[in-house]
């Protein structure tokens, strides 16, 4: 069971009182923000909580630089177990009442809770990341193309393979995961014929832990390993933690999703194991959007990551990986071909 929820990073206490101010009155739907010096911003974290080693550390990775170069003091808060769209609501519009700008909803979850704070605070920026359905004058909808990076995946899985056999596990049966799980079986399939891709997802929504469970992505890993997969993608959040630790038990390669996992301090014990990682810069576009709102420009409208801008990549921190000549090669060109059309990767 995941901790309950916390206010993290800045403003601990005084984000705790802003929200039990409005818990108990005081409509917020009166005001258009706040006149007030801007506090920075604030982060409202998806499924897995900060501490996921992957989604939600990558956006408090962006948080932390805001704050280094900007002199803010910004905060971030914690979801709660069960929670519903109007607790979500009810958290980004304290955050807004209170002087935080932009406010970012970290995760597709939040999208109607964003659309109904932004009509509310239009003189506060909302970002929503991994959403492009909302449409505000006052919202960024920061997405990614997920799919072009799982090709890189499935390119680096199909030369690892040595069973032909290599598998996919997603947290959440969603589109967004679909993106991962296409990218990723198309980049196997283009690279070498003949290698079966074993798929499955944890759950069927968020709130049954599909995001949050690394005991579910383990026990997902195990059967997939025992199946003869000696390579395993994760796109599954926290979940995946478990899914790295059974590739390091069994002694065959993981790769991870989001952030470069290899150099993520809770996994150390397993990074022998962690072949790369998909990676969408989710740091770069909390940053960005936080500048963009301190230089007085608010970023607005989609604004998508891709491998043209830097948006999502491979990572290279494992030597044994890096120094794959066959493997560097072939990600290179599939990077190339993915970047002038000559490639185009299926989203589903």
């Amino acid at each position: 069971m995941r901790r309950v929820s916390r206010i993290t990073i800045a403003g601990v206490a005084t984000a705790a009182l802003a929200l039990t101010a409005s818990a108990c009155g005081g409509s917020s739907s009166e005001s258009s923000g706040s006149d007030s010096k801007n506090l920075g911003l604030a982060l409202a974290y998806d499924v897995g909580g900060k501490g996921d080693q992957s989604f939600n550390d990558a956006a408090t990775a962006g948080l932390d630089k805001a704050d280094k170069e900007f002199g803010y003091k910004s905060t971030a808060v914690e979801p709660q177990d069960g929670e519903s769209d109007a607790d979500k609501v009810q958290r980004l519009e304290t955050l807004a009442k209170q002087g935080y700008n932009p406010v970012i909803g970290v995760g597709y979850a939040y999208a109607p809770a964003v659309k109904e704070a932004a009509a509310k605070y239009p003189k506060t920026t909302f970002g929503i990341v991994d959403d492009e359905q909302t449409k505000a004058d006052n919202v960024a909808d920061l997405v990614f193309s997920e799919e072009q990076a799982s090709y890189l995946a499935g390119v680096a899985a199909a030369l690892s393979t040595k069973s032909n056999t290599v598998g996919f596990i997603g947290g959440v049966d969603v589109p967004l995961i679909h993106k991962f799980e296409a990218g990723f079986k198309q980049g196997v399939q283009d690279t070498k014929k003949g290698v079966t891709v074993k798929s499955q997802y944890l759950t069927e929504t968020a709130a049954e832990g599909g995001f949050s469970s690394p005991d579910k992505g383990e026990s997902a890993a195990e059967g997939q390993i025992d199946d003869g997969a000696d390579v395993v993608y994760a796109a599954a959040g926290l979940s995946g933690q478990g899914v790295i630790k059974a590739a390091n038990a069994n002694k065959i390669w993981a790769i991870g999703v989001d952030s470069d996992q290899y150099k993520q301090d809770a996994l150390k014990a397993y990074k022998a194991s962690i072949l790369t990682s998909a990676m969408k810069n989710v740091e770069g576009a909390v940053y960005e959007l936080a500048k963009s709102v301190h230089d007085g420009k608010p970023e607005t409208g989609v604004i998508r990551g891709s491998l043209s801008n830097g948006g999502v990549s491979l990572a290279n921190s494992n030597p044994e990986f890096a120094n794959n000549a066959k493997i560097q090669d072939a990600i290179k060109k599939a990077s190339e071909g993915i970047k002038d059309g000559t490639i185009t990767v299926k989203t589903s």
